[in-house]
């Protein structure tokens, strides 16, 4: 728990950073510059006290104007700059056009967009041991300048190596399909399996000051090695659903044409003749080619 709290401690939190208007600073340089033209145009050929202070005035007007200069930066939309004095982090800016700050601060920029990355094709096992391949596309953006520069190495690896490690993590949660539709699968169900992807992947890169706004998976088979396997599994899960569905719905209709016999006293059947129809009856229904037909011109029996 002490190390823990420790970890927590020495996570980096993002500031407002102390930088100017660089507009204002840039209409203060050129008063500079022009009070400097102007005194030293003056100046020429001056002689005695008027002459010392005015040459001196031009020499400070170019060291505060040299000063000022090396102090400006540009922030485009969407992007921030982390300000930092020899190595201390000393806050972010997130105010876009032309700004200033202190020439001895140094400024690094980060992008805070969206960013869209599709994920290579993983191998892995689902939840009953088969391997499938599996891809995910994910929009992410930094919230946490700070976070993201100085809590990890590289924050955009990073964030490549949990999109696949949370892919694995949710691969194996899951079995690929579930031909009766009981259980919740990768193939099946995309919005479930998706949110839980996207709330381990916030989870994962929370250190790093990024979130995760939308995701979901690109890219879902069976491995080459028993595709034609599982194919053939599915086709025979499915021939026996089928089955299962038309001998339940054989049966109903053979009960309820027994049941309207008897009600309606059309025919008076034992219990052999009615074995005989019922026979003759799911042959008919269960059968996949159309039946001939027999006209019995005799008797019954």
């Amino acid at each position: 728990m002490v190390e823990a709290g420790t970890r927590a401690l020495n996570r980096s939190r993002e500031t407002r950073a102390n930088t100017q208007s660089g507009y204002l600073m840039l209409l203060i340089w050129l008063v500079l510059l022009g009070l400097a033209i102007w005194a030293a145009t003056t100046n020429i050929g001056g002689e005695g006290i008027d002459w010392n202070w005015k040459w001196a005035f031009v020499v400070a007007s170019g060291v505060i104007g040299t000063i000022i200069l090396c102090g400006f930066y540009m922030i485009n939309p969407n992007e921030a700059a982390a300000v930092q004095l020899f190595g201390a982090y000393r806050g972010t800016d997130r105010e876009e056009g032309l700004r200033w700050v202190l020439p001895w601060l140094s400024r690094k920029k980060i992008a805070v967009r969206a960013n869209n990355v599709i994920s290579d094709k993983i191998k892995v096992n689902d939840l009953r041991g088969n391997p499938i391949e599996m891809a995910a596309q994910v929009v992410w953006r930094v919230t946490d300048t700070a976070q993201a520069l100085f809590d990890v190495d590289d924050y955009k690896e990073f964030v490549m190596a949990q999109i696949e490690a949370a892919v694995r993590s949710i691969g194996s949660r899951y079995p690929y399909d579930d031909i009766e539709h009981q259980e919740v699968t990768l193939r099946g169900n995309h919005d479930e399996v998706g949110e839980e992807l996207r709330k381990a992947l916030i989870e994962r890169l929370e250190v790093a000051g990024i979130t995760v706004d939308e995701c979901g998976l690109t890219h879902l088979a069976y491995a080459p090695e028993i595709a034609g396997a599982m194919l053939r599994r599915q086709q025979a899960e499915a021939v026996i659903a089928a089955r299962k569905k038309l001998v339940e719905g054989a049966v109903t209709m053979v009960e309820m044409a027994l049941q309207h016999l008897s009600e309606k006293n059309v025919v008076d059947l034992d219990d052999e003749r009615k074995a005989a129809m019922v026979s003759n009856l799911m042959v008919v229904l269960c059968g996949e080619r159309d039946t001939q037909p027999v006209v019995n011109t005799g008797s019954l029996y």
